[in-house]
């Protein structure tokens, strides 16, 4: 299986499906804290389906610095008691999945709000996710801010960081269908939470990832 030598990313809270599939086909992936923090993107925001259709979760953050805030700097807002509304809203959404009850326990202790900074929260829960799956990785911090390369190296480096985003569609990806928990009240959504993978497919998951990596690089 052909690997990528380095990927670069954001950091994402409960990353969609696309950027789950770059990961499990990298050996070293290294997430961007040295941004200046954009807002409206997959940093703090995650895409579930739930019975009222798509729902966006986001996390409430501080930017301790304003606008010229590193990532790396960005502080979770917990007296907002986030965390329980996610996670109610998670439960209301994947309850009857097929696998909810299986994964339960090893995701619900991560909404207790017990993490005040958003990058180490969203890497911590990446890091539980990719073991579940089995994914097999090295997680790096970038040391300085790295300037997006046109030509990713010679593909020896790709970079991902701001090209998966909520305001990009994945085209010309290619998500095969999978059965929702809400497939009787709404047509097939692509490119949601790997939560939504996760609770529906359970073992499958990694072998749906391959397949959306195999579309990526057509």
């Amino acid at each position: 299986m052909h690997l990528i030598p380095e990927l670069l990313l954001s950091t994402a809270y409960l990353p969609p499906i696309e950027y789950m599939a770059l990961i499990a086909h990298s050996k070293n992936v290294i997430i961007e804290k040295e941004e200046s923090y954009p807002k409206q993107t997959y940093r703090n925001r995650c895409r579930i389906m739930t019975a009222n259709g798509i729902l966006n979760l986001t996390i409430p953050v501080l930017k301790t610095n304003g606008n010229n805030t590193k990532t790396k700097d960005i502080i979770v807002l917990n007296n907002d008691r986030w965390f329980i509304n996610h996670w109610r809203a998670m439960c209301s959404a994947y309850s009857g999945s097929p696998f909810f009850l299986y994964y339960k326990d090893d995701i619900e202790h991560f909404f207790t709000g017990e993490y005040d900074n958003l990058l180490i929260f969203n890497t911590t829960l990446l890091n539980k996710i990719c073991e579940i799956i089995g994914l097999d990785f090295n997680v790096l911090y970038s040391d300085s801010f790295l300037v997006p390369d046109i030509e990713n190296y010679d593909n020896m480096r790709l970079d991902y960081r701001y090209s998966i985003s909520p305001k990009i569609e994945s085209n010309p990806v290619i998500f095969e269908h999978y059965t929702l928990v809400f497939s009787n009240k709404f047509s097939f959504t692509p490119n949601l939470s790997i939560l939504d993978l996760l609770f529906n497919l359970g073992p499958e998951t990694k072998g749906y990832l391959d397949n959306v990596w195999n579309s990526m690089m057509k």
